[in-house]
């Protein structure tokens, strides 16, 4: 009787210990599936925002090269060339090595040099867009391989990819080269426009803001009103073509330079010299206005936008934040034969 109830004894120690075992496994197995949750979705949160580090004082490098891409429409456009040059001297002179180039107003093209910078590892991209529209998935690419871009001169139909849109106010610049039109019309006459390029977001608020500023007055009248899409040739066939299916013309509104460039070449052909207005703030727009060809523009200050935007990208790569909103506008300066001797090479000097 004694030896069963020894082995009794031990059966039920025996027992004891695999259910203390068992409790003990099953309770580790909850906290290791909590440990796994919670390490799921730490780096959920960092995949969602690569860049941002702020107060860190860590130095972040993009994509992990010291290459900053510079990419803007053509050059043989001076607001481009200008965008281009101010931009690669800026950087240059912060120790980063430039690949500058042009996509053309392409978005195809575009894309190819995203994938290029991808490929490269760039540190940032400063890009002067092919598109409102087109635009917003190269850089969402961009930012999803850790290169932040810096949008310029034009924004995209898209907020929180980029992490800045540097772009001239183009607004208030159309509505103060309105009134100097509206001045040199005499408040009264026909005129006739012409359109930028449809995909370009600055053409419209251009148009607009013309308009605003133009349609108070009852005694003028907008006969005529072409898109042009940015370019002198254009202009010139279109502005031929308009003299000739409205001969009174008295006046001409231009969304860029160098449309105004063709337009004035047009009318010196047909031996007339009317108001004219553009925007841009081009050398070749300046000396239209010396020679009393062109009345005036309104200077993008272009230079100014491009450095702005490499040194936002420097600061951005070595603290994690710009310190400024996403979107900025940088003021226009109306240009007229009054103060058109301060202006060279789009920068304005007081």
């Amino acid at each position: 009787m004694k030896g069963f109830k020894k082995v009794l004894a031990m059966l039920l120690a025996v027992a004891m210990v695999a259910a203390m075992v068992m409790g003990c496994s099953s309770g580790g197995g909850d906290a290791e599936e909590e440990k796994t949750e919670e390490n799921t979705e730490a780096p959920a949160d960092d995949a969602e925002a690569p860049a941002e580090d702020e107060g860190s004082g860590e130095v972040l490098k993009g994509g992990g090269s010291n290459i900053i891409y510079v990419i803007t429409p053509s050059v043989s456009n001076p607001a481009f060339k200008a965008e281009a040059d101010t931009a690669t001297a800026k950087a240059k002179e912060l120790g980063y090595e430039v690949k500058a180039a042009s996509h053309d107003d392409d978005p195809t093209k575009q894309t190819e040099l995203f994938d290029s910078a991808i490929a490269d590892k760039a540190a940032a991209i400063i890009c002067d867009n092919a598109g409102a529209d087109a635009t917003v998935e190269a850089v969402k690419k961009a930012r999803d391989a850790g290169i932040p871009t810096f949008l310029i001169d034009r924004e995209i139909n898209a907020e929180g990819v980029a992490i800045s849109q540097i772009v001239a106010n183009n607004y208030q610049g159309a509505k103060a080269i309105a009134e100097k039109f509206v001045e040199a019309m005499g408040e009264k006459g026909k005129y006739v426009e012409l359109l930028g390029k449809e995909s370009d977001t600055n053409a419209g608020v251009r148009s607009s803001a013309f308009h605003e500023v133009v349609d108070q007055y009852p005694d003028m009248e907008m006969v005529a009103q072409q898109t042009a899409n940015w370019e002198k040739t254009e202009a010139y066939d279109k502005m031929e073509a308009m003299l000739q299916a409205n001969p009174d013309i008295e006046g001409v509104m231009c969304g860029n330079d160098t449309m105004l460039e063709g337009v004035c070449a047009a009318l010196q052909a047909a031996g007339k010299k009317l108001p004219v207005i553009g925007v841009d703030g081009s050398d070749e727009a300046a000396a239209l206005i010396k020679s009393g060809d062109a009345t005036g523009t309104a200077l993008q200050q272009f230079a100014v936008i491009a450095e702005t935007a490499v040194v936002q990208a420097d600061k951005y790569l070595k603290e994690g934040s710009t310190g400024a909103d996403e979107k900025q506008l940088i003021d226009c300066i109306a240009i007229t034969s009054e103060n058109v001797d301060k202006l060279a090479g789009f920068v304005y000097t007081e």
